[in-house]
């Protein structure tokens, strides 16, 4: 029974508990929180430990006069519950009416939408202006993880923070864990402040500044809402760091805080997942195999993550080879320049980043490791048009990658092509290589590539034809398949086909070829179209007797839209590809 919750429709509600109250309204949270998540999936640990202190936030401050702001906001359920969202989390008919992240639209007590790191105390340091300048006096309220403390973005915060000399209070959750294990040098510090109860002499955040209370017991409620409301209405900078549990309330959670940091849906008796894949090969383990095996026969190769190993298939490498491994936290800039450096003296570094994550690293991109040449392999995963949430869409990366100049962005078709890839970006010494890590399943033709791409910008003609040539960059190269079946079988139009194979560039000569005996070229990418490969196509034909159509996604957010929607939307299926290429041909 949720005899308090039942209760809660806003923050104003929680003023006239008692504590006892206040303790009971934070597990009936986390039950329901436990019930909610393990059914839709989503982010459980981070959750789970930040219940007693967001019932706290909202007990002691006003929001949304008093402005809460989430690092990364995937610690904000507690935070929706109470704020008038709850029958989101309690009733499965809502679950899905409700994103994971803060969401402005949803409430008022949201105020940005958020779902990479390290942003929390640079926006509130933003509101904190805001309010000054308005003659406003109202507490503003970061709240971010020890693990987001890695990132660049929030070294600048804090350092803009502490010299602001007005109301900011920055909540420091520390539970000892980012989604991996925490990484880097401040975190000595952060182990030695919690082992002397925030008394040590060495405190990094009064050395940049800032007044600093420490709270032990970062699930006790009695002692979060006396620390809250000393802070509150302070008129300076202040640190209110606690020691929480990531994953409280839930044993296995607690022990296994990385596996459940975000889960897929799963029975909370049997511990099973919901949703189950097979055990046949994808590319993601396939990339682990090929990366040990190199790892073993030459120990200049090095791994590097940003604090997601899992997502970039290292864990067991992780574990096999510690000399060879590094997990740079969530500092993907950092991660590029690092590489930079190794490659600089003879080393092998491979990167893996999502695709959403690698839009940080735009600058050391073309900085750090183009500009200098250096030949770093950085494998880019997750990239593609999806149904994803709209701060975690993959459709970014062809743009930002393809148009820097030196680096050589490649697009496997199957699986032999992506180990040829992998082999020779790591081996070759000539420029950095990116490749798109295939977002399909493992598709395997059984014929050897040779691993060899130092022939920069040429394609593969995989069937002659004439008319109309259908070039297909990646995963969208069997869709191109799929389109040549189809015009042929409805239009007796035989089609070339190509797979180009590299992103970043043009193969001049044979698209000069296609001139001679084809009316029509279509580019299918799986990515947004401003700025793509197929823009690239059309450019090159712009002053030719050519006709283009360049497929792929729009210029636009997108925010948990089912993929086939979006497909219908683009024209990404081959009937609707068939049917624009009939009109063009007429």
């Amino acid at each position: 029974m949720l005899n308090i919750l039942n209760k809660i429709n806003g923050p104003k509600d929680l003023k006239s508990l008692t504590g006892n109250e206040l303790t009971e309204l934070s597990n009936e949270i986390r039950e329901v929180l436990i019930k909610k998540v393990s059914t839709t999936g989503g982010h459980f640990g981070p959750n789970l430990g930040m219940v007693e202190a967001t019932v706290a936030l909202h007990y002691v401050f006003n929001s949304p006069v008093d402005k809460i702001v989430y690092d990364v906001s995937h610690q904000s359920y507690p935070h929706k519950i109470l704020t008038g969202r709850k029958n989101a989390f309690i009733n499965p008919d809502e679950y899905k009416t409700v994103t994971g992240y803060t969401e402005p639209n949803e409430s008022e007590h949201d105020f940005f939408t958020v779902g990479h790191t390290s942003t929390s105390v640079s926006l509130a340091c933003g509101l904190a202006k805001a309010r000054d300048v308005k003659g406003g006096n109202e507490n503003i309220i970061a709240v971010i993880g020890d693990g987001s403390l890695s990132g660049g973005e929030a070294y600048e915060g804090l350092n803009n923070a502490s010299a602001s000399g007005k109301n900011i209070i920055i909540i420091v959750n520390d539970n000892d864990m980012s989604i991996a294990e925490n990484y880097g040098g401040l975190y000595q510090n952060l182990a030695l402040l919690r082992e002397t109860n925030g008394t040590a002499s060495n405190n990094f955040f009064k050395a940049l500044g800032f007044d600093y209370y420490y709270v032990n017991d970062g699930n006790n409620i009695e002692s979060l809402v006396e620390a809250f409301s000393k802070v509150k209405d302070i008129d300076h900078p202040v640190i209110v760091h606690i020691k929480t549990i990531k994953g409280k309330g839930y044993k296995d959670a607690e022990v296994n805080k990385e596996a459940f940091h975000w889960v897929m849906p799963f029975d909370l008796e049997t511990k099973e997942p919901l949703i189950k894949f097979d055990d046949k090969d994808t590319y993601g383990s396939i990339t682990e195999k090929f990366l040990m095996k190199k790892a073993k026969e030459d120990k200049k190769v090095v791994a590097i993550t940003a604090a997601t190993p899992g997502v970039v298939n290292l864990l067991s490498f992780r574990e096999e080879f510690k000399g060879q491994y590094i997990d740079v936290g969530i500092a993907e800039e950092h991660a590029v320049a690092l590489a930079s450096g190794i490659a600089s003296q003879g080393g092998k570094p491979v990167l893996g980043f999502m695709s959403s994550f690698i839009q940080r690293t735009y600058d050391q991109l073309s900085q750090d490791l183009a500009i200098n040449n250096n030949p770093a392999l950085i494998m880019v995963y997750s990239g593609g048009i999806s149904g994803g949430d709209v701060t975690h869409l993959g459709i970014f990366d062809i743009p930002l990658i393809c148009n820097i100049p030196n680096i050589v962005y490649l697009a496997p078709t199957n699986k032999e092509e992506y180990l040829a890839m992998m082999e020779w970006g790591i081996e070759q010494v000539s420029c950095p290589v990116a490749i798109r890590v295939p977002n399909t399943e493992l598709m395997s033709t059984g014929i050897e590539v040779k691993p060899d791409f130092s022939n920069i910008n040429t394609y593969e003609k995989v069937e002659e034809g004439k008319d109309v040539a259908i070039i297909g960059l990646g995963s969208f190269y069997h869709l191109g398949k799929k389109v040549k079946e189809k015009l042929k079988k409805e239009t007796g139009i035989n089609a070339t086909l190509i797979n180009p194979r590299f992103i970043s560039g043009i193969d001049k000569n044979l698209l000069t070829s296609l001139l001679e005996d084809h009316k029509l070229v279509i580019t299918l990418e799986d990515g947004v179209l401003d700025g793509g490969f197929g823009e690239k196509i059309s450019r090159f034909y712009g002053d030719k007797d050519m006709k283009v159509l360049n497929f792929g996604a729009q210029k636009e957010f997108t925010d948990k839209v089912p993929l086939d929607e979006l497909y219908e939307r683009y024209h990404l299926t081959e009937e609707l590809i068939v049917s624009d290429i009939k009109k063009i041909i007429k």
